[in-house]
């Protein structure tokens, strides 16, 4: 489901900045090289991201789902100086192609990239996170959501992606669909969970903002 017309879209890229050149041909790569490019997150959404980081200047960021490190790029840009970004990701095929962009970028010494379930991985990391964005396996939100949770302080903010879900959620649901269900569930708990005020936002596919009580 497009939310807005092909039209308004264009016009809000072109009145929003610029997307970087390396930001470009990651792009590209992706769309030539790697399955389900459409998963990118693309030039508009990621101008987002990057402001949201550089207004919150996040001392660590952790990314769960890096796919090809265009979204990590983005959040990136927002890092203090000593500042980390731990992204991870199951498929460790994709790593050397994230780890080229990164480092042509600048912001390599700074982003860590670990390849596992984040379930396993997140308990095991020592830093108190100021952003979390998570943008994986959807049937999986909830449990990262609360394994993130434990890992932030507050004030710390917790991005969740594609929470419209291609407009699924307003759509009769489907009784094999068990990604629309399990996202419909987050998104209601979310809106009702006193440990975090939510706004859902319809950016893209639905980016959910959650700031930590």
């Amino acid at each position: 489901m497009h939310f807005l017309s092909p039209i308004l879209e264009q016009y809000i890229s072109d009145h929003s900045q610029s997307e970087p050149e390396l930001l470009q041909r990651l792009t590209r790569e992706t769309h030539l090289k790697v399955l389900q490019p459409r998963m990118i997150t693309g030039h508009f959404q990621g101008r987002v991201l990057s402001l949201l980081s550089k207004i919150i200047s996040p001392k660590h960021i952790l990314e769960i789902g890096t796919y090809t490190g265009y979204s990590a790029l983005c959040l990136a840009e927002g890092l203090q100086k000593k500042g980390t970004l731990h992204t991870i990701d199951i498929n460790a095929e994709l790593h050397a192609m994230q780890r080229r962009y990164f480092d042509e970028s600048g912001y390599g010494p700074q982003i860590v990239q670990h390849t596992g379930d984040a379930l396993e991985i997140i308990p095991q990391l020592e830093e108190v996170f100021d952003i979390v964005f998570i943008d994986a396996e959807k049937t999986s939100y909830d449990h990262y959501f609360e394994t993130a949770l434990k890992k932030c302080r507050s004030g710390s903010v917790i991005l969740s992606d594609n929470v419209l879900w291609s407009g699924k959620v307003v759509e009769p649901l489907e009784p094999k669909d068990r990604a629309t269900r399990i996202l419909l569930e987050y998104n209601k708990k979310l809106r009702n969970d006193p440990r975090v005020e939510t706004v859902l936002l319809p950016i893209r596919d639905g980016l959910t903002l959650s700031r930590v009580l």
